[in-house]
This record gives C-alpha cells, sequence and structure tokens, in this order.
C-alpha cells in the first residue's frame, strides 16, 4: 500500500508545481510552499538546490517512491551504454505502476502502485503485485475480470485530464495494455518540464 494519501499534494507545493496535472492539486489555489513560513519568498538555489529539487520532483511524480528504490534505478541506468539520463527515464516507465497509470486504468500514480500491489493486475497471464515489476516491450498488461468494473477503474479510464501515450498500446474494452517500446524523455508526457540530467548530476557529485 502507498505510503502517502492524505500528504501526497505537499510535493506539489513543495516544488510549486502540478507535476501531476490534477485539477484537485493545491497549487492550483495556493501557490506557496506548505508550512508556516511558505508565504516567504524563496531565496535562490544554489547547484545542489536544484540539482535535489530535480530529484525530488522526479522521484516524487512516480508515487514518491523510496530513495533505494530510486538510488538502485539510477545505479542500473548507468551501467547500460549510452545516455544515463534516458534510461533512467527508460527505466522508470517500464515499471508495471507507471505501465498501468499511463494505460488510464487508474486516475493516480499513488492509485496505479495501490492497485498493483492489492492485486488487481497480471503481466501474461500471472498475477503480479509488485508494483515495481520491470515490464519488457510487449508483455501484456491486463486487469483482472472482476476487477474491471470498479469505480477507481472507470474514473482513470473516463479521465480528461490526460490521454494514453504512444508508446503504450492500450484497449480498454479488453481492459489490458501493452508496452510499445521503451520512450525517451521527450516521449514522456510530464505536465511540469523534468530534469533528469541534473539528478545524474546529482548523484554523480
Amino acid at each position: 500500500m502507498t505510503k502517502r494519501i492524505r500528504a501526497k499534494h505537499k510535493i506539489d507545493r513543495r516544488n510549486g508545481e502540478n507535476i501531476w496535472g490534477r485539477s484537485k492539486s493545491p497549487i492550483n489555489r495556493r501557490n506557496s510552499r506548505p508550512g508556516q513560513h511558505g508565504e516567504r519568498r524563496a531565496g535562490k538555489l544554489s547547484d545542489y538546490g536544484q540539482q535535489l529539487r530535480a530529484k525530488q520532483k522526479l522521484k516524487g511524480y512516480y508515487a514518491s517512491m523510496t530513495e533505494r528504490q530510486f538510488n538502485r534505478i539510477y545505479k542500473e541506468a548507468v551501467r547500460l551504454k549510452g545516455s544515463t539520463s534516458e534510461h533512467l527515464i527508460g527505466l522508470l516507465e517500464r515499471r508495471l505502476d507507471a505501465v498501468v497509470y499511463r494505460a488510464k486504468f487508474v486516475p493516480t500514480v499513488f492509485a496505479a502502485r495501490q492497485f498493483v500491489s492489492h492485486g488487481h493486475v497480471s503481466v501474461n497471464g500471472r498475477k503480479v503485485t509488485i508494483p515495481s515489476f520491470r515490464c519488457r516491450v510487449g508483455d501484456l498488461v491486463e486487469i483482472k475480470e472482476s476487477s474491471r468494473q470498479l469505480a477507481l477503474v472507470l474514473e482513470g479510464i473516463k479521465s480528461p485530464e490526460r490521454d494514453v501515450p504512444d508508446y503504450i498500446d492500450a484497449d480498454h474494452n479488453r481492459m489490458s495494455a501493452k508496452l510499445a517500446r521503451v520512450p525517451a524523455l521527450a516521449d514522456v508526457p510530464y505536465q511540469v518540464k523534468m530534469e533528469p540530467q541534473l539528478v545524474v548530476e546529482f548523484y554523480s557529485r
């Protein structure tokens, strides 16, 4: 089960951006940081501060995963040939909870993590309850038959806030989806600018 429920929108306010593009985000009503001193003018961030903020924003976007999980993905991206920042994004988007979210089976990435962990999703016909499960190109992700009429699923499919990206082949009639290809940074429909290169710089210090 996800660790953040009531407090997840603090991520938006701390960063001063509506990072998921949701209409319910408090940043739409109050453009300030959380806390009693949130109204004070924020000072200019140092290079380190910008790198830390980029890491917090990207990590927070994926259901505020733990530092250990995020660091493990970064280390794996470093070992791959090519651009570390591009590999970082590709590995994050291959997570099962990210695929479920991108396919619009649920309204939020936090709901996707909980949805997977509660056993509502199968991959290639086998139930998977691990949100961080790494999907491969062509894997068939399906919603369990008895879960297809859940209010959460219907809300996700009908949500007008976002579209299914072209690297996900989603069939809402069959409640299934496939990862068509591993996306590059430019392919991922982030609502705000993500800077994975700053994340790489943060860990490379």
